[in-house]
């Protein structure tokens, strides 16, 4: 076997795994130094207003505190692209939870003893925080999220429905829900003169020093900002997030090194979070299982801060063959946190709804829903008429039906029982946009045998510093110890950030042109690699962003097996089941990785993971992870993630798709699905907790007219 045979696709062990399970890796608040002072914010404790007046005597009398930020003595700096950066630059009060106040000292227990201190006088106004579906505020917004076409119709959608054969016409409600990654958004700034060092937890820090230096009013060259390890991030770090701000704001105050770490009772009013949606779902079909109408109408909440349109209607565009439908989105601007990206943002609420409606479907038709979702497998894709680039979800069905045993379930519900446990399975199909952008790189050979590849990726827990080793190595023909990697930092070569499943085709791209030039260089090199090393050097602009002749999407089909505990209306999940088409996969080791984390969020978004927006108080009740319940080890009992092999030539040079998202997207479905062939009762608000499911079954068991009708 060769080098290049072996090296891309092993599933090679992460390159920081060592540092990290030993304490030696640094995050953002790890970075010690002389003089560091620490930094709490002071969350507005009102829903909407502004505010009169801040009293810092009690916190500034406090041992250890240093200073007192506000909106009246903050460094004043220019307005950001972004208005939720504008933190301390007036008085107004957009929502609960906006920081009025930032209290910097000695300590990180002082900074939190001040910040308790501080007084501050508010004047109220009428706030509202609740969406409806017949909001009178509600509009349809020019884009949703991503530039994606707020409505997108084709045919004639209500005269369709009005004449299919078997018709679906269903609402669904989907909670906030929060990122919460394991380290909490942070960020230590250092100023020397006019020149900014950070070290910010971050998806992207050329953004984050893109923005710092456009609200600071100075040129990039002077800005310095590092990610060398992020705990997670899940969407909510996509973005400058204002730690960083603050963080630099308290550093020119104070003239001292400055670490804000937001508490995590805060995030979930300061980092984003995925917006709740109330869905109506419209699917008609003949008597064959075709679709002939598909209507799926979303309305969702934004901030009054700025606009954000959870795209959960995008989906729907591109999955199954239907030549009547409509796509909608409304939005209601509420005095609420503005709502953000998390994992899969649009895709993972809205195929939870598609592909419940679809079980529901299946179930109206007596049709097998593995058979159903092959029956509308389009040929192009529906919303762009574009070829596919590849599309293997067929295959993924049946190849997840072979190995979860599919063929042995009955279809009856209710048809298991194992004393109070009613048992159920349940299927679903799963999608995620090829994302891709511009990254620059560079590949250095060196006198010792070595290369050192260097990109500003962000590793938030992937293992990108190993993908891009393995890229390297490919591309140049070389072990893959003989490749030394640097990312994280803007001393390097800029390259985009780490979201939507788009890092390691963006990163990686660049890379290997960088390694793939330079070994065209060492072919012709007459002699021995010279001291200073040979270089070569990368810029996809122009490549990566290029308009593509096809529809580039990866697809999944996920399996569940649930028992439904009929005394307590507990919900378990005994075996869950993944299976991808998702291009090349690049390290089976870190691939499956992604994929079980992801299949696991989407169990917690099922089962356990819910907010609730308190309306008298303008506040997300469940504010952390004591009653934001997360997914544990206990609540996962088999899990198992596979790929088919998939030969896309239509990506990049790899030929690799994202990985981090799809796992999310479809499981929640499966797991319904499953609940709802176990019971028989079709429940259409997540997540399924005991309290819900407990009163379905008792609803669907009482006797007519028990509960009123």
């Amino acid at each position: 076997m060769t080098v290049t045979e072996s090296v891309l696709g092993a599933g090679a062990e992460r390159r920081e795994g060592r540092e990290k399970v030993t304490g030696a890796a640094r995050y953002a608040a790890e970075f010690d130094g002389p003089g560091r002072a620490h930094a709490w914010p002071v969350p507005a404790a009102v829903a909407r207003g502004r505010v009169t007046g801040v009293d810092p005597a009690p916190a500034l009398a406090l041992l250890g505190v240093l200073a007192v930020l506000t909106h009246e003595n903050a460094p004043r700096l220019a307005a950001p692209d972004d208005p939720v950066l504008a933190v301390l630059q007036g008085p107004d009060v957009p929502h609960r939870g906006w920081p009025v106040a930032l209290v910097v000292a000695e300590t990180l227990e002082a900074a939190r003893a001040g910040a308790a201190a501080v007084r501050v006088a508010y004047h109220t106004e009428p706030h509202d925080v609740t969406l409806t579906a017949s909001h009178p505020d509600a509009y349809v917004p020019e884009d949703a999220n991503g530039g994606n076409p707020a409505v997108r119709e084709r045919g004639d959608l209500d005269g369709a429905f009005a004449a299919a054969d078997v018709r679906i016409d269903a609402e669904y409600r989907l909670p906030p829900l929060h990122n919460h990654p394991m380290e909490p958004h942070a960020s230590t700034a250092r100023w020397d003169g006019d020149r900014l060092t950070v070290q910010s937890s971050s998806q992207g820090t050329t953004v984050v020093r893109t923005t710092l230096a456009q609200m600071f009013e100075i040129p990039e060259e002077r800005i310095t900002v590092s990610a060398e390890h992020v705990g997670g991030g899940f969407g909510s770090k996509g973005t400058p997030r204002p730690d960083v701000v603050l963080a630099a704001m308290a550093a020119r105050h104070t003239g001292r090194t400055v670490t804000v770490v937001f508490p995590r009772r805060t995030l979930p009013a300061v980092v984003g979070h995925r917006a709740p949606t109330l869905h109506r779902l419209r699917l008609g079909a003949g008597r064959d299982g075709r679709l002939t109408a598909l209507g799926h109408e979303v309305t969702t909440h934004t901030s009054r801060v700025k606009e954000f349109v959870e795209q959960a209607a995008v989906p729907a565009r591109v999955m199954y063959a239907a030549p009547h439908s409509r796509t909608a989105h409304r939005v209601v601007r509420l005095d609420v946190p503005t709502p953000s990206w998390m994992r899969a943002p649009g895709e993972a609420p809205g195929m939870y709804v598609l592909e419940s409606a679809m079980d529901e479907l299946a179930v109206e038709l007596d049709m097998d829903p593995v058979e159903l979702r092959i029956r509308n497998e389009p040929e192009t894709e529906p919303d762009s008429g574009l070829p596919f680039s590849s599309r293997h979800l067929v295959e993924c069905l049946r190849e997840g039906a072979r190995r979860f045993g599919w063929s042995d379930r009955d279809p009856r519900p209710r048809s298991r029982a194992e004393g109070p446990l009613l048992v159920g399975t349940g299927v679903a199909a799963a999608t995620y946009p090829v994302l891709v952008s511009p990254s620059t790189a560079s590949a250095r050979a060196l006198p010792d045998g070595c290369f050192r590849v260097r990109v500003n990726a962000t590793d938030i827990g992937t293992g990108a510093r190993t993908v891009l080793a393995q890229v390297a190595a490919d591309a140049l023909g070389v072990p893959l110890d003989r490749v030394r990697i640097e990312v994280g930092s803007t001393e390097l070569p800029a390259a985009s950030l780490a979201g939507g499943s788009s890092g390691t085709a963006s990163w990686g791209w660049a890379v290997h042109e960088a390694c793939a030039r330079l070994a065209e260089r060492l072919a012709t090199l007459p002699g021995p690699v010279p001291e200073e090393g040979i270089g070569a050097h990368a810029d996809t602009t122009g490549q990566a962003d290029a308009e593509s002749a096809y529809a580039r999407h990866a697809f999944g089909a996920h399996f569940a097996e649930v028992t439904v505990d009929t005394v307590t209306g507990e919900v378990r999940v005994r075996r869950m089941l993944g299976v991808y088409a998702a291009g090349r996969i690049l390290n089976a080791r870190t691939a499956r990785s992604q994929f079980v984390g992801a299949m696991t969020m989407g169990l917690g978004m099922a089962l356990t993971e819910d907010s609730t927006m308190d309306p008298a108080f303008g506040d997300f009740t469940e504010s952390d992870l004591a009653s934001y319940h997360v997914p544990a080890h206990a609540d996962v009992l088999d899990i198992e993630a596979h790929w088919i092999e998939e030969d896309d030539p239509h990506l990049n040079p790899m030929g690799s798709k994202g990985i981090g998202e799809i796992g999310i997207v479809g499981s929640a479905a499966a797991v319904g699905n499953a609940v709802r062939h176990a019971t028989g009762v079709r429940f259409r608000e997540l997540p399924l907790t005991p309290d819900r499911v407990l009163g379905g079954l008792l609803e669907h068991e009482a006797p007519a007219g028990t509960f009123g009708g």
